[in-house]
């Protein structure tokens, strides 16, 4: 049985949630009890130069169109103290995906002025743990807001509002986009500059959400992907469906390289990936199209070149008629040392109690090495240092959450009465042409298999772009996994780029 990460900023929870939706009310009467906000004073410091901040942490009440209450949707600000009402500064939008988990695993890993200290590749699960100064938050630059979409940290439904009102692609952008205007106009940031930052399902979020900002008026400045997937049925393996086997092979070879599987290693990484693209695509791709009518010659042949890139023998490839799916290669990756792989980050392993099992039976090594300290010092942040009631509970992942269900329908998305994609890549394509200013920067780490960064290349260079905006997105690489930022070179990356993207696509120099 294969088993759901309920607490993952990832895309296993969209593909395996539980199903039934009971359709009720929060409440048993439409009453809407008064949102609840707390306010504390944070500091962050970069180089000696202190930024201070106002910071709220709660809900607001969501209005829909006509000005219903639909939710107390929750956030936590984060606003520079004493900042120039003429001149704002820029302001970042921030979630994390499942759909649905919320936003503590960026807010305390990358985004926010605190941080949490773990130590990489070692199980972080011995409290008490720490909270350091952030020196790599984007709040050097930016003001940010970090959102809860309903169905978990403190937001909820209110009056007739049901939870299936927000559970659905199209739903969820929705709600989020009225949150971010009635957030604008409540803090008088309408007119500063605007980004949206997304990570995993926030990404594929991200696309439809800012075509849908800039129907409404709403410009946003820029986008900014982490761990990027925008074509989501690449990950499913669907019978019949080589792509997903091709959009893997580069991250199955990036894990082979990384714990020194691959014959005759290489020791430039980059170098080695570009070599396993373009076997992906001259070779690898033509041989899964050709099917049954590949000779035993030619297979044996793509399974010797896919022992060569992924360090798996060449018999087991043959066996699985050259597809493995991501499940299948991390068991099969260290099977000779009782190790399964990590599919959010392939550079963490962890004890196979089941050596000979094909599927994981647990959760992630990557999962068990750090949810544990994320999820302790969030909440003991946010009681203690943000002065949240304590009588409010913080929901990680909607996963949790009686009769959770994700609707999956998109406009654009159905064909012949039935879901004919599970993609938002139209939507950014259309966004990127109605907006040539509009610019995305997409970080992604070798070691994630969630979301593999051939697929979100494969995609981009799919959006069908006129030529003139084809370089307006940009694609940053980390040898890490799928939150990169627990890697201490990679936050000096990640701070290196983000600062200056915001920088670029802020204010007059902004403009072209």
């Amino acid at each position: 049985m294969i088993r759901l990460l309920p607490l993952l900023p990832c895309l296993l929870l969209l593909i395996f949630a539980p199903v039934g939706l009971s359709g009720q009310s929060t409440a048993d009467s439409t009453a809407v009890p008064p949102a609840k906000t707390f306010t504390s004073q944070q500091r962050v410091t970069f180089g000696g130069k202190a930024v201070d901040l106002d910071a709220t942490t709660g809900t607001l009440l969501l209005r829909d169109e006509n000005d219903k209450p639909i939710a107390h949707f929750g956030y936590t600000s984060y606003l520079a103290r004493n900042a120039d009402p003429a001149n704002p500064r820029p302001v970042v939008f921030a979630y994390n995906g499942g759909p649905l988990s919320a936003s503590f695993w960026l807010h305390v890993g990358i985004l926010g002025p605190k941080r949490i200290a773990t130590e990489d590749l070692v199980f972080n699960t011995v409290p008490p743990y720490e909270l350091v100064n952030n020196d790599y938050s984007l709040l050097e630059v930016a003001d940010l807001v970090m959102i809860d979409p309903v169905g978990v940290g403190f937001s909820k439904p209110v009056g007739e509002a049901k939870w299936a009102d927000f559970w659905g692609t199209d739903q969820d952008i929705r709600s989020i986009g009225l949150f971010i205007e009635q957030f604008l106009i409540q803090h008088d940031r309408m007119n500063a500059a605007k980004f949206l930052l997304g990570e995993s399902y926030g990404t594929f979020r991200n696309a439809g959400l800012v075509r849908h900002m800039q129907e409404k008026g709403l410009m946003m400045n820029g986008v900014i992907m982490v761990s990027a997937t925008l074509d989501v049925h690449d990950l499913f393996f669907g019978a019949g469906h080589d792509q997903s086997y091709l959009v893997f092979l580069p991250t199955y070879a990036a894990a082979g390289w990384f714990h020194e599987l691959v014959p005759n290693r290489p020791d430039d990484l980059e170098a080695f990936l570009d070599e396993v693209r373009t076997f992906t695509e001259e070779e690898y791709a033509p041989a899964l199209l050709r099917g049954d009518r590949l000779t035993d010659a030619e297979r044996q042949r793509i399974a010797g070149q896919l022992e060569r890139y992924t360090g798996i023998g060449s018999d087991v490839w043959l066996r699985a008629n050259l597809r493995l799916n991501d499940g299948e290669f991390f068991q099969e990756l260290n099977r000779e040392t009782r190790a399964t792989t990590g599919r959010l980050d392939a550079r963490f392993t962890a004890i196979n109690q089941d050596p000979m099992t094909q599927r994981p039976e647990r959760d992630d090594p990557f999962s068990e090495a750090i949810q544990g300290a994320y999820i302790t010092a969030f909440r003991d942040y946010l009681y203690r240092e943000l002065g949240a009631d304590r009588r409010m509970t913080y929901t990680s992942s909607s996963g949790g959450r009686e009769g959770f269900k994700w609707d999956w329908s998109h406009e654009g998305n159905m064909g012949w009465g039935t879901q004919a994609a599970v993609s938002t890549a139209a939507d950014l394509a259309a966004a990127m042409s109605a907006n040539p200013n509009l610019d995305v920067l997409i970080l992604q780490g070798y070691y994630d298999a969630a979301t593999p960064f051939y697929g979100i290349e494969h995609t981009v260079h799919h959006l069908g772009l006129d030529p003139s905006i084809r370089d307006n997105i940009r694609i940053e690489y980390f040898e890490a996994g799928h939150m990169m930022y627990v890697k201490e070179d990679s936050r000096r990356k990640w701070k290196q780029f983000v600062d200056a993207f915001i920088q670029e696509h802020s204010g007059e120099t902004a403009r072209r």
